[in-house]
């Protein structure tokens, strides 16, 4: 289904494209599910997704148009990513991951960019919790700690990982990232999980690394509006900074959701419901409630998330950096959005019945990867009601700096 919100300059080149990209990952579709047992047993995306991904360009879709990438709007990584959850959500949720990472690089300065696509085909990985500690040196700074959960860095050959800068007297003065290459880190074994086991994000350590200074970007300063991306035709990396990393939560949950719907409607007609008198689940008026009701959440998650997208394209396109009201809104869509595709996968879980519990079936691998990362912290619910209810009396701050 074509779902109409967008941003109202999108060219007919545009459309074309997006058709293209998306059609590309559907094609992938039956590939990443019947690697998806695999990619859970393995826990990491196996070789031959990622090998089928970067074939069909859909590493790059984030990635500047001077160094080979497609440079796509927000609507069409949106889109992209749904299609490959449908397939297989870790699969889907380490590539949106990698693809957000390769647009906060084009947030960087372009000596840091060149640094990074010295080889066009370079992914990025990254970590925006400051949970490191860098020394300012002379040209850079020396940096250690840990960073978790750290999604597609088993597939990456460079990360993004958030540090503070303090002053001499030990108080924080700034909050950054820096960008290292994967081969000064190490990755420790952590990710242990119920659901989205095949996403690999796992924890980066740094000991005592020394980072350029043409590597570091305030964190701060992207939250406000202001990056070091010297090229002002480039629009996507206009972009307002917390909205961007926020709405690359959603697609694989409407991925997911999606899937479910697809998978009960195909079976509805060749299952019983036990001990009534309805051979086929589609025959009883119980289960045509159900499902409609989970096929308008499923569609109500889309109009969330697409119309977030649109307000983040059309800003960035018009040069606009977003109100605090504004940038509100779109976190409270896209939390949103998540939150209806899990409710949708839980509706059409009892719906299918017990069997959707059974290891041989990708209901049970859906609902857990939704289950899970649909708890990502800055899709939080609650709290990004509160950020967009404060926003609706006025306040533009007390809750979260992530807006």
């Amino acid at each position: 289904m074509d779902y109409v919100l967008d941003r109202t300059s999108v060219t007919r080149e545009e459309r074309e494209q997006r058709a293209d990209l998306v059609e590309r990952a559907s094609k992938l579709v039956p590939l990443l599910a019947a690697n998806a047992r695999r990619t859970e047993d393995d826990r990491r995306v196996v070789d031959e997704n990622i090998a089928a991904i970067e074939e069909a360009g859909l590493f790059s879709i984030m990635q500047p148009r001077r160094f080979g990438g497609l440079q796509v709007d927000f609507r069409t990584k949106l889109e992209v990513t749904r299609e490959l959850a449908k397939g297989c959500g870790s699969t889907a949720w380490a590539t949106s991951l990698m693809n957000i990472c390769a647009w906060f690089t084009g947030l960087w300065n372009e000596k840091a960019q060149r640094d990074v696509w010295a080889n066009p085909a370079h992914r990025v990985a990254g970590v925006l919790a400051p949970t490191g500690s860098a020394e300012v040196v002379d040209g850079g700074y020396r940096v250690s700690g840990k960073w978790g959960w750290a999604s597609g860095c088993l597939h990456s050959q460079w990360a993004q990982v958030g540090i503070p800068v303090t002053a001499e007297d030990g108080t924080v003065r700034d909050q950054g990232l820096v960008l290292i290459p994967m081969s000064e880190l190490t990755i420790e074994d952590t990710w242990f999980v119920t659901g989205m086991k095949g996403t690999g994000s796992n924890t980066l350590v740094a000991n005592d690394v020394f980072v350029p200074a043409h590597r570091y970007i305030s964190f701060l300063g992207m939250i406000a509006g202001q990056v070091d991306n010297p090229f002002p035709d480039e629009a996507l990396y206009r972009g307002a900074f917390v909205p961007s990393a926020v709405i690359t939560l959603v697609g694989p949950q409407l991925g997911l959701a999606r899937a479910a719907l697809d998978l009960v409607l195909e079976k509805a007609p060749k299952r019983c419901i036990a001990h009534t008198f309805y051979d086929k689940q589609s025959d009883a008026p119980t289960f045509q409630l159900a499902v409609a009701k989970a096929a308008s959440l499923v569609d109500s998650a889309h109009l969330h998330a697409y119309r977030a997208a649109a307000d983040i394209d059309e800003a960035a396109q018009h040069g606009v950096f977003p109100d605090y009201a504004a940038r509100a809104r779109v976190r409270m869509d896209a939390a949103r959005a998540i939150s209806l595709a899990r409710e949708a996968i839980r509706e059409l879980v009892s719906a299918h019945g017990a069997s959707s519990f059974a290891d041989a079936s990708p209901m049970q691998r859906i609902w857990r990867d939704s289950e899970v990362a649909s708890r990502h912290a800055v899709g939080n619910p609650e709290i990004s009601a509160e950020v967009y209810g404060r926003a609706l009396l006025g306040f533009t701050s007390g809750v979260s700096p992530l807006v």
